[in-house]
């Protein structure tokens, strides 16, 4: 692995590697202007002293016995998550991604930090007929192959129209996309 493992690996967001014990190995200068941390101060400390962070509730999810990280050592796939962590002009919402990097011997683990985009409020949701019976099925609880079934359509267009869906009520999965529509009174 390199003097730097995060050097072979470019971003515009806030980087920042660390080994099997939590220690910070390098942090981008993304890194730097998110946290108002200079690689100077992080590099050789533990993870969880730098970034502090905590959930919406206040509780603290970065500490030393992390299952974040406890889990991407273990060889677990991680999925993003949200953490809020103190910023040069306060606290800042952010998505964590983690990646584990192996390479021979060394294992490198990367966190990738995006801050959190407040969503605006959506205008009027315009959805098709079509959209519309598929948003009414998938609230029944049908899958994509029978909601295809019953319609009459080929899955894929099912699969089409459940990504329009998506897209028109700013959803990221589709019991995002059903909240959304019942709050919007899309659905019943």
């Amino acid at each position: 692995m390199a003097a730097d493992p995060a050097a072979a690996f470019r971003s515009g967001d806030a980087l920042f590697a660390f080994d099997p014990e939590l220690t910070l190995l390098s942090w981008n200068r993304a890194a730097e202007e998110l946290t108002g941390v200079t690689a100077d101060e992080a590099i050789g400390r533990k993870c969880f002293e730098v970034l502090g962070g905590h959930d919406d509730c206040g509780n603290l999810v970065c500490h030393p016995g992390c299952s974040t990280a406890r889990l991407a050592r273990e060889g677990w796939p991680v999925s993003c998550q949200g953490l809020v962590i103190d910023g040069p002009s306060g606290p800042v919402r952010v998505h964590v991604s983690t990646v584990a990097v192996e390479d021979r011997a060394d294992r490198v683990f990367l966190h990738v930090l995006v801050p959190h985009q407040e969503r605006s409020s959506p205008g009027p949701t315009v959805l098709t007929t079509r959209q519309r019976e598929v948003l009414q099925l998938l609230a029944e609880g049908l899958p994509a192959k029978v909601i295809a079934a019953r319609l009459g359509i080929a899955q894929v267009t099912v699969r089409n129209h459940i990504r329009a869906i998506l897209i028109a009520l700013g959803a990221h999965s589709q019991l995002e996309a059903l909240a959304n529509a019942r709050r919007l009174r899309l659905i019943e």
